[in-house]
């Protein structure tokens, strides 16, 4: 099976939806643990990350195969969890002055571009193994699995830097 437009797609749209929950009206409602939820999330996938790799450089297929289709739901139960969180809840600034104020918004600022990056690079590195492409597969794995890392790291940082200026 052919997921290249199904890719393109879904890597096109997701982030033109994404920035749409920042100018849209927000609905109300009290459900205030999700960015903590999120960050537990990304944290999971992050170590779930590197048992990956651990297992693939073991010889470890069906280890690694597992893990991974586990990485990727638990980023799918993210993004929803993410797009929730941010239909009901207006953006919160970052409150820090000097130097951590700089850093702070180079972490942000490279998790979100990485973060639009990475969307086609997982989803073209799954389409490749779940064809048995694997060949193919190891080539845009070894880019999209580094990258994919920072991705989780950096939103736990994020969050981490932020959470003192939720006002819930």
């Amino acid at each position: 099976m052919n997921h290249k437009l199904l890719i393109r797609l879904i890597s096109v749209l997701l982030p033109f939806a994404v920035f749409g929950l920042y100018v849209m009206p927000k609905f109300t409602t009290s459900v205030d643990f999700l960015p903590l939820l999120n960050a537990c999330i990304n944290g999971t996938v992050f170590f779930i990350l590197i048992f990956a790799v651990v297992a693939i450089k073991k010889g470890n297929r069906e280890l690694h195969k597992k893990l991974m289709y586990s990485a990727v739901g638990l980023s799918i139960v993210f993004l929803v969890f993410y797009v929730f969180h941010h239909a009901t809840h207006d953006t919160v600034s970052f409150g820090g002055e000097g130097l951590i104020k700089k850093v702070y918004y180079f972490i942000l600022i490279t998790h979100i571009v990485l973060a639009i990056v990475i969307v086609p690079m997982v989803l073209i590195s799954l389409s490749r193994a779940m064809q048995e492409k694997f060949t193919q597969h190891k080539k845009i794995a070894r880019i999209t699995m580094p990258l994919w890392m920072y991705v989780s790291l950096t939103g736990v940082l994020v969050y981490l830097m932020i959470a003192p200026y939720y006002p819930y």
